[in-house]
Parts: C-alpha cells; sequence; structure tokens
C-alpha cells in the first residue's frame, strides 16, 4: 500500500482545536490509553471530534428556518476480542478521558496482557482530497439567503406552471483527531455542503413534486450560477415530466437503470451486505462466498473513499486508516468486504479503511463511502432500443433492504415506459421488487456512461447516517418485478 506523508498543517489544527484549550498533549493521551490496559484489551483508541453545523431553508419566498449548531467531544473505545466497550463525553478533558476509560475496561479480564500501549505517538498520513475549508465561514448569512433566493427564481422562471418552490442549504466544518494504543496519530478537517430544491408543478388541478441537488467537501462558493440552474432545471423537469405520467403497470419486465443516482440501489440491494460486520456474523446473503459468482459477467463494483471532494470521501477513515478504492465484485465474482479494524482482524482480513461514525457519540462500524459499479462498452441510446417493452427508471426516492436476504423495494420518482425500442410516456407509482444477489445476475447490458450522484448521499445504518456517495451506468436488467398503480 502507497506511504502517505501526513499533513502537519491538518494536525496542528486539530491539536490547537481539541488538544491544546483543555490542557491536553499526546503524553496525556497515552497515559488515558495505557489505563485501559492494565486489563486485557487488545486495542483501544480515542476519537476527538469538534463540529460546527448549519442550515437553512426558504418556502414560500422567504427564508423561514435558520439553524446553527457546535458539538466537540470523545469517544473512548476497547477492544477485547469480539467485545466492544464504549464510553463517550461531550466535556475534554484529562478527567473526563481517565473517567471515559475506566469505564470502557469493564469488558476485559483483570490482569495484563500481552498487547502494550505505544511509548509514544507517531503522526500517520492521510490522503489530501479536499481544501481544509470551513465553508459557513465563506460566505455571509446574505449571501447564503441569497442562494436560496437565487435558486428560487430561476425554478419559477423556468414554467409558469411552477406553483410552489422549497430550497435548503446546509453546511458542516468538522475537526477530527484519532489517537490509537498502537501509537497512530491521525487527524483530519472535513468541509461539507449542500443544497437541494423541491418544485411542485400544477396543471389542469393535478399536482407534482420533483427535486434535485448536489454538493460535496467543498465552501459554498461552490454552488455557481450555473450549477444552481442545472438543478433548477432539473427539478421542473421532473416535476412537469410526472404531470404527464400515467399509472405504471405492474409484472415481471425488463428494466433499464439511467446513470447516476440510481445507484442508490446498487447500495442497498448489494452494498449493505458486503460490510464486514454482517458478513463476519453470517447474515448476510454474500456471507462466506468470497470467490464465488454473485453478479452477471462484466459486472464490477467498488467502494472508494479517495475520490477527490466526493460526499462520501474521507482523507482517513474514523480508525485512523487512510481511505482505499476496495474492488468488491470483479466481473461478477466476489473479491471482498468492506472491512473495519476489528472485524477485519476476527475475519483475517486486510483493513479497507472504512470504519464510520456519525460522531464521537457513536461507535465505529464498516461503512460504505463512495459505491459505484464501473461501466461498460454499450451506448446508452443501444441498450433502450434493444428493449420491446419495459421500463425506464431515471430517478429513484425511498427504498430499503433485508440484508439477510437482499430482498429490496424501491419507488421510482421519475420513469418511463419503452415501446419497440422507443421511450415513450412517462409513469407514475413505479416501484421495483427484488433480490440483490439475485438482480446483479440479470444484468444483461452495461452503458459506457458511469456517472457519480451529485452529492446528495445519506447513508443509514444501527441508526448511524452517514455522508455516501453512489453511482453507476446505465443498465439493462431483465425480469425485474415491477410493482405499479396501473392495470
Amino acid at each position: 500500500m502507497k506511504a502517505f506523508e501526513p499533513n502537519l498543517q491538518t494536525l496542528a489544527v486539530a491539536r490547537d482545536v481539541l488538544l491544546t484549550p483543555f490542557g491536553l498533549d499526546e503524553a496525556k493521551l497515552l497515559k488515558a490509553l495505557g489505563s485501559m490496559f492494565t486489563h486485557k484489551v487488545d486495542y483501544a483508541d480515542l476519537y476527538f471530534q469538534f463540529t460546527k453545523s448549519e442550515g437553512w431553508s426558504l418556502e414560500e419566498g422567504i427564508v423561514k428556518t435558520g439553524s446553527f449548531s457546535i458539538d466537540q467531544g470523545v469517544g473512548v473505545r476497547a477492544v477485547s476480542g469480539e467485545r466492544t466497550a464504549f464510553s463517550y463525553s461531550d466535556q475534554i478533558s484529562e478527567a473526563a478521558l481517565l473517567e471515559a476509560a475506566a469505564a470502557t475496561r469493564t469488558i476485559a479480564r483483570q490482569g495484563a496482557g500481552r498487547i502494550k500501549v505505544a511509548s509514544a505517538v507517531q503522526p500517520s498520513g492521510g490522503r489530501s482530497l479536499y481544501l481544509p475549508h470551513d465553508p459557513i465561514a465563506s460566505l455571509e448569512a446574505t449571501g447564503k439567503v441569497g442562494l436560496l433566493e437565487r435558486i428560487e427564481r430561476i425554478a419559477r422562471a423556468k414554467d409558469p406552471r411552477v406553483v410552489q418552490v422549497m430550497a435548503g442549504l446546509a453546511g458542516e466544518y468538522d475537526v477530527v483527531l484519532v489517537v490509537r494504543s498502537d501509537g497512530v496519530l491521525a487527524a483530519d478537517i472535513r468541509p461539507l455542503v449542500r443544497i437541494s430544491v423541491t418544485v411542485i408543478a400544477e396543471q389542469n388541478g393535478r399536482r407534482e413534486v420533483g427535486s434535485s441537488g448536489g454538493g460535496g467537501r467543498y465552501d459554498y462558493s461552490y454552488f455557481s450560477d450555473e450549477l444552481l440552474d442545472r438543478y433548477a432545471s432539473e427539478a421542473v423537469a421532473s416535476a412537469l415530466t410526472n404531470l404527464e405520467s400515467r399509472p405504471a403497470p405492474a409484472g415481471p419486465m425488463t428494466v433499464v437503470l439511467g446513470p447516476g443516482w440510481p445507484g442508490v440501489l446498487l447500495h442497498e440491494a448489494i452494498g449493505h451486505g458486503l460490510e464486514g460486520d454482517f458478513n463476519r456474523k453470517g447474515s448476510s446473503a454474500f456471507s462466506g462466498r468470497i470467490g464465488e459468482r454473485v453478479a452477471a459477467p462484466g459486472v464490477t463494483v467498488v467502494d472508494d473513499g479517495t475520490l477527490a471532494d466526493r460526499r462520501g470521501s474521507l482523507n482517513i477513515d474514523d480508525e485512523g486508516n487512510p481511505t482505499q478504492c476496495t474492488t468488491l465484485i470483479e466481473d461478477g465474482i466476489l473479491k471482498g468486504y468492506i472491512q473495519d479494524t476489528m472485524n477485519a482482524r476476527l475475519m483475517k482480513m486486510d483493513v479497507t479503511g472504512n470504519a464510520r461514525r456519525e460522531s464521537f457519540a457513536h461507535l465505529p462500524m464498516p461503512r460504505m463511502t463512495n459505491t459505484y459499479m464501473l461501466g461498460g462498452d454499450r451506448d446508452p441510446q443501444e441498450i433502450i432500443a434493444s428493449v420491446k417493452n419495459g421500463l425506464y427508471a431515471v430517478n429513484f426516492g425511498g427504498g430499503q433492504v433485508d440484508i439477510t436476504n437482499g430482498k429490496f423495494v424501491f419507488s421510482a420518482s421519475e420513469a418511463y415506459m419503452i415501446e419497440d425500442g422507443k421511450v415513450t410516456y412517462p409513469v407514475k407509482g413505479a416501484t421495483l421488487i427484488g433480490n440483490g444477489p439475485d438482480v446483479l445476475n440479470r444484468v444483461s447490458m452495461i452503458g459506457n456512461d458511469m456517472r457519480l450522484d451529485s452529492g446528495i448521499g445519506v447513508c443509514g445504518k444501527e441508526g448511524q447516517s452517514v455522508p455516501v456517495g453512489v453511482g453507476q451506468p446505465t443498465l439493462r436488467i431483465d425480469g425485474v418485478t415491477v410493482g405499479g398503480t396501473g392495470g
């Protein structure tokens, strides 16, 4: 694996924000870690975090709500075998650290183990995928209000049938510092911005909704007039398309998925089942299947936390390991799982840099970053032309999956019928119902237009939410069950 230079500037900022004001230094951190190793502990870490976040929302032409919060604290974790003890404090001090450390010793037997705490810390490098912006400080409050008013004006001007526009703006500045019992010291500064726009269009008494948005690890200058125009255009086009929609038919049919955000189906139906903890416990449909065919030839799926400026990317994961690009499925063969340190150790596999947590008050676990399917060699128009009768789904709303068997249900928010190789009329109420591993084997054509989503994804797991990215090319999938409202 490539060696990474420690980002000393990031580390200096993290120390200034999270250690120095509270009278802490590396010696005191090692002391807290060492106090846990009076018992038979295999591994321990401290996770310090400072987060500033804000949100603004516009409705009926007025910015009606604004929020701002600052959170900081430290999470203390000890691991002994398969057992984990965790304690956290929103007070950062040596006393709080030692108290939290004492609470974590309960999982381990009395007496010192063979593993010792490092005698000194060693700054560990990560990647440099994004600038250490503070988005919240990058624009005055009036400028933030102006952004929302601008996207509203653009959307309303697109079509007289637009009767309502709602817009939201969110920004976050996150500083983290990880100190581990093996002496690793790592830090990251994580900016995150997102804008969303939802429009309601009305025609002949019928109302329909369309939405769009995006963002990434930038400051607010990312939202150019050109980008705002694109988001507004997409939202309005979606709402106007839905005004013309007819009830979706039901039954098994060929489904063509559009590129980009439809990769959320891949994320839910397949991605969660490839996370290490589910596979170690044998509860995933993919457990024990490495080396086996789990998808059609040509299907290659990766989880890549190393993409510059992407919403799901990280310079280090939440255990201080550099993120990686991990091939999960290659040409239809299962190659590996997404791993954090504990599950990798217990499964005797490599760490993949996928430990993630919502905040210092949460335990880390293996989670996706940016998960996508690689492109193939087919022209998207050729894929559509190959379908005699089917569904073309270009945008998705919500969905859910049972990782034990891979069964999923997904609702298409924008979809069309394909008749004799041509996209004809839009449909409403189409739901895709299936089984992740089964659907992977039904992929018959893969487009050459792989695209990532615009930067809107949020992933939930065991009550924790983290930002993620998804993506895929245009895909033809045969024999998918479609639930619809039409006859």
